[in-house]
């Protein structure tokens, strides 16, 4: 199970936390990432990060602006999102996933951002 955390309403040109919480599996084997979904839109990747935090990846879209991270030892993942525009708003997921290509997703959390 994976339980994201940290969305809410912000200002344009500030900045949120999300958090992800893993429970039930062996979260250090996954590769975990963030995705979102605007109303509207297709789901994208947003940033991705190997096990033990090798190798993030972020989309060309937050690529400056955010940061991935995680802490395995507490099955913990972050997403620290600064700058915040406009187009930011969407609901943001995390994924887990393992080498066979199992996918495991949690609820999402909201993020709005506006004035």
């Amino acid at each position: 199970q994976l339980v994201e955390s940290g969305g809410g309403l912000v200002e344009p040109g500030g900045s949120l936390r999300l958090s992800c919480v893993g429970s039930g599996l062996a979260f250090g084997r996954y590769l975990m990432s963030w995705y979102r979904q605007a109303p509207g839109k297709e789901r994208e990747l947003v940033a991705s990060i190997g096990s033990g935090g090798n190798s993030p990846r972020y989309g060309d879209s937050v690529q400056g602006r955010f940061t991935i991270s995680r802490v395995d030892s507490k099955n913990a993942m972050y997403l620290q999102m600064n700058g915040l525009k406009r187009e930011d708003t969407a609901m943001y997921y995390c994924k887990a996933e393992d080498w066979l290509k199992n996918e495991y997703w949690g609820q999402g959390t909201e993020v709005t951002v506006s004035s």
